[in-house]
């Protein structure tokens, strides 16, 4: 695939701003992710890294107690998020930034608790699996989503799309010895199911791909770029057997 033009960005974050989530997930799965850690019953200082608009933050802060700080590289994702935050009432538990997933500006062993969906590979998921560390404490949580391959011979339209946004993407045990290998604990895993990938994600998704295809009907530019966009549910749909997103849920340890 050629390098991206700004006007194909334009158009992508026209789309994903409009969506509930940036990626799969649901509130199912966050409990059911949570549900595995043994917390201890006390309120969490809980990091969102790669938060997007905020839906999986609006879960944490209904599931669980204390404060979480959202962060994310894209600030107009970050105002729709804050502005939700202001919308609900949560300013006094949400604090909502822009900044470097690869360096954030928090203290060492500052959190309880580190969440992402989706997110920790954009920066590498080793290295994202470093910092992470570095800003739990002894004995605090990691809970992560990430795309892994399910079989080892995908369709070229698959393939071509993992290998543009995430080529170095593995199989289930590259993760899990990722893990072990990054100073933590596993303690369990399992597989978003497919509703994850269409409620609130890929059927908003063609939603909105829709409705701007309409918005831009004498715009050949705009329209060819949504048309690729519109490709990916697509393939989700067609072959979705070829891959998954992992839910992880690990503890550091920590000398």
């Amino acid at each position: 695939m050629n390098e991206l033009s700004p006007r194909f960005w334009e158009i992508f974050f026209e789309v994903y701003g409009s969506l509930p989530r940036q990626g799969p997930g649901n509130r199912a799965s966050a409990a059911r992710a949570l549900d595995l850690c043994p917390i201890p019953e006390k309120p969490l200082r809980i990091l969102d890294l790669g938060c997007g608009t905020g839906a999986q933050t609006f879960h944490l802060a209904e599931l669980t107690t204390g404060t979480i700080d959202a962060l994310d590289n894209h600030a107009p994702f970050v105002d729709l998020l804050q502005a939700g935050v202001v919308k609900r009432g949560l300013s006094h538990r949400i604090r909502a930034k822009v900044g470097d997933m690869a360096a954030p500006e928090y203290l060492p062993g500052g959190f309880d608790l580190i969440w992402s969906e989706g997110a920790l590979y954009s920066i590498g998921l080793r290295n994202a699996l470093s910092v992470c560390h570095g800003l739990l404490r002894p004995g605090g949580f990691l809970c992560f989503t990430d795309a892994i391959w399910r079989r080892d011979d995908p369709p070229a339209a698959v393939k071509a799309g993992f290998d543009f946004d995430y080529p170095t993407m593995g199989r289930l045990d590259d993760d899990l010895a990722a893990i072990k290998d990054s100073g933590f604990e596993l303690i369990g895993h399992f597989t978003l199911p497919d509703e994850a990938w269409w409620e609130d994600f890929y059927t908003p998704m063609e939603t909105s791909i829709a409705d701007l295809s309409m918005k831009y009907g004498s715009d050949p530019e705009a329209l060819s770029i949504l048309a690729q966009l519109a490709e990916e549910p697509e393939v989700h749909r067609s072959y979705s057997e070829y891959y998954a997103y992992e839910f992880f849920v690990a503890r550091c340890i920590k000398e």
